[in-house]
């Protein structure tokens, strides 16, 4: 995402962000539980080549829901590398933070909205302790830029990570759209990766 400007007639931009938002949903829901699968398999393991990722030391990952990229692969990769793994738990609205994981299929548990998140047993990461996020999200463009559910969490969240700590979205190409609106918080990806490519926007 170049870094955003105020749109001087949001309403406008706001319903084209939000048709935009469910066009690329609906293109995700479409696909089968075979594609998806198999889309989500290429987007971990071209993900993992990434330099931000392969060099940090802590890794904050989502769980995936519903029809978004499965990251299992991902984080058994991770973990398998020996890096510290952590994943959002939200607390109250438009505020999470990151626990530690070790054993995804113990540690895990239905949450808001019945997303998986990291169980209470689990320890809580300092945000600048982190030095990659890998981020979901409706819909990207080329430029960067990321919408999300609407839910504002990595608004908020993101912010609290040290400067320069890379972003990294995953996407299905279907999710990847053409000029996508953004606001002044919106703040930019460093890199997307789906499952024919790498974005890295200029």
């Amino acid at each position: 995402m170049p870094h955003p400007q105020h749109d001087p007639d949001p309403a406008p931009a706001c319903e084209s962000k939000d048709t935009l938002r469910r066009n690329a949903l609906a293109a995700r829901d479409a696909l089968t539980t075979g594609e998806r699968a198999r889309l989500s398999a290429a987007i971990c393991k071209r993900a993992a080549t990434l330099p931000e990722l392969a060099g940090a030391s802590t890794l904050m990952l989502f769980a995936s829901f519903r029809s978004e990229i499965d990251t299992e692969p991902l984080m058994a990769w991770a973990l398998g590398a020996g890096k510290a793994v952590c994943l959002p738990r939200i607390l109250a609205p438009r505020r999470m933070a990151a626990y530690r994981i070790c054993d995804p299929g113990a540690e895990l548990q239905p949450g808001t909205w019945g997303i998986p998140e990291p169980c209470d047993s689990c320890e809580m990461v300092d945000p600048q302790d982190v030095d990659a996020v890998v981020v979901p999200g409706a819909a990207f463009d080329e430029a960067g830029n990321r919408c999300g559910y609407g839910g504002g969490f990595y608004d908020t969240y993101l912010p609290l990570v040290r400067a320069g700590v890379p972003r990294i979205a995953l996407a299905f190409d279907a999710q990847v759209v053409d000029g996508l609106p953004c606001e002044a918080h919106d703040l930019p990806v460093t890199a997307i990766v789906t499952e024919s490519r790498i974005i890295r926007p200029a």
